[in-house]
């Protein structure tokens, strides 16, 4: 077989990604906060963009008045059409003119001045209150609360962090500057809980200190405000705050020391190991229960971002649902195009005219990119909402099975495009505000063959079946898929036991023990309650 050379021109279509079209995919995933980010450095960077709100200044206003009124050489002949003209040179030579003393001036007019330029009381009040001098920070130009800019939360003080407050009792308790640095170190060392990490021995590894100077210097700090900060585990703290109260006896030491005891609710095995009655027991576990498990907790905490919703659904007036986009969240951008006719003719390098002719795309592109973002969600979240009619109407036990090709496919989108809208949306429904990928469930099939049933709907059973349950008979995972096969869901065993894990719902053996430890402590609390009523008075 020869090998030739020879050209041939062939014709074919391919997709380009080009930046404008990575642009609008990027922006369909962000969500409202990222996207106002984004269009806020988008007008920092492009001249020609600016906020649909925006208004002319009136300094910039009065600016172009007088360019343009320089332009005309300062002069109109129109009648009335500048304000030059409110002054007649009659008029400046009568203020120019000099009136003479205050009699000279009464006899000229015949009259006393008070009678002429009399005041009213509230306008000689407010006179007078304009002309005192003033007395306030805001009245000497300090900041007044009528300018936008005012913030009142500049002023407030700022949130003091656990590292600060421990900070701040560490220069009190110690004044040796190796202990100070040993308790700075380990204070750096605290989590926001206010625990320590388990193994401080690289502590005094990497400060060069002994292990004893540190265990020291961290018996002191466990000594600080809020007490139990500074510990190690969870038996260490509830340990510390027990001795600031005087109730770290041996009974309450060995139940310390046995809190996966407690946490199985094994009260038998407590009292065993305690070595005290069932009363003894109950104070002990009460004592425990008003502990703070998280000292450092309340300082410094994060604050927590609102959730603003991207779409509302509302009742119609046909019995329907109305769906609507939050208009808070979308950035309201124009193209300048008056300023750029302006440039345009006034530009003579070629770099600056491409510069501003990239601009004018941009800007141009990001608009309708905005646009489109818009419409998109108001697309999907509709086509949800018409597809998960039964939740918004009967609750959570009617959701349907639903998947993003039901979607695409119904507004004739991609699987992606779906999927990139419902990243970091949120709708808000008369029964809560959800996440849009929270409409989007796995089918469970169906026992007697009917229509299949969503996975979402299948938990809520669950935990419906759970939360009826009796202290005597508690649900095993067999029985409840017994019950939900019964109720023509068909569900494996493994299947029931992950979703009950999924909503932290304990094992039947775990729940049979709280429910009967609850019982007995009512049961005890109604027969002491009984015996104070028969007690003679």
């Amino acid at each position: 077989m020869a090998l030739t050379q020879r050209l041939e021109f062939r014709q074919s279509q391919s997709l380009v990604m080009t930046p404008q079209l990575m642009q609008a995919i990027k922006l369909l995933q962000l969500s409202n906060l990222d996207l106002t980010t984004f269009v806020e450095e988008e007008l920092e960077r492009n001249p020609l963009l600016e906020r649909a709100s925006d208004e002319v200044p009136p300094g910039e206003a009065t600016a172009e008045a007088s360019q343009f009124n320089d332009s005309d050489g300062g002069h109109n002949d129109e009648p009335g059409g500048g304000p030059g003209e409110a002054f007649e040179p009659g008029q400046e030579e009568w203020m120019s003119k000099d009136l003479g003393t205050r009699a000279e001036i009464e006899q000229t007019l015949d009259t006393g001045l008070d009678n002429v330029f009399s005041e009213e009381p509230a306008e000689a009040a407010a006179r007078n209150a304009q002309d005192a001098a003033p007395t306030t920070y805001t009245e000497w130009g300090g900041g007044a609360s009528g300018d936008e800019d005012y913030n009142l939360e500049a002023f407030v003080a700022a949130e003091i962090t656990l590292g600060d407050h421990l900070a701040e009792q560490l220069s009190v308790a110690f004044s040796g500057p190796a202990q100070r640095m040993i308790g700075q170190y380990l204070i750096d060392l605290v989590d926001e809980a206010g625990y320590l990490p388990p193994d401080l021995g690289q502590a005094a590894e990497r400060l060069g200190a002994s292990q004893v100077d540190v265990e020291d210097v961290l018996a002191v700090l466990q000594k600080f405000d809020p007490p139990g900060v500074c510990a190690r585990n969870l038996s260490e703290c509830l340990a510390i705050q027990l001795r600031e109260l005087d109730r770290y006896d041996p009974a309450m030491q060995a139940l310390i020391e046995h809190l996966d005891l407690l946490a199985k609710r094994d009260i038998a095995g407590l009292r065993k190991v305690c070595g005290v009655d069932d009363e003894d027991i109950a104070d002990m576990i009460g004592e425990i229960r008003r502990l703070n498990p998280k000292p450092g907790i309340k300082f410094g905490s994060a604050r927590v971002q609102t959730m603003v919703p991207d779409v509302y659904v509302r009742p119609g007036p046909d019995g329907g649902w109305h769906v609507e986009l939050n208009s808070d969240t979308l950035p309201r951008v124009l193209v300048n195009q008056t300023y750029y006719s302006q440039l345009s003719k006034k530009i003579g390098k070629d770099g600056d005219k491409s510069y501003f002719t990239d601009a004018l795309q941009n800007a141009t592109w990001l608009v309708r990119a905005l646009d489109q973002r818009a419409r998109t969600i108001l697309k999907v979240a509709t086509e949800i909402v018409r597809q998960q009619d039964g939740f918004f109407t009967h609750g959570v036990a009617h959701l349907r099975p639903l998947n993003l090709k039901a979607v695409a496919d119904a507004i004739q989108m991609h699987e992606s495009t779906v999927s990139r809208v419902t990243a970091n949306k949120y709708m808000a429904t008369n029964r809560g505000t959800f996440e849009l990928k929270y409409f989007f469930t796995a089918s469970i099939a169906s026992a007697d063959g009917g229509e299949a049933h969503s996975a979402e709907a299948v938990r809520h059973h669950i935990k419906q079946l759970i939360d009826s349950e009796a202290p005597a008979a508690i649900l095993s995972d067999d029985t409840i898929v017994e019950r939900l096969r019964a109720s023509g869901i068909d569900i494996a065993r493994r299947t029931v036991a992950k979703y009950r894990e999924a909503m932290r719902i304990p094992s039947s053996v775990q729940r049979r023990r709280d429910k009967q430890s609850a019982l007995g402590n009512v049961l005890s609390t109604a027969m002491s309650d009984r015996s104070r009523n028969t007690e003679p008075a």
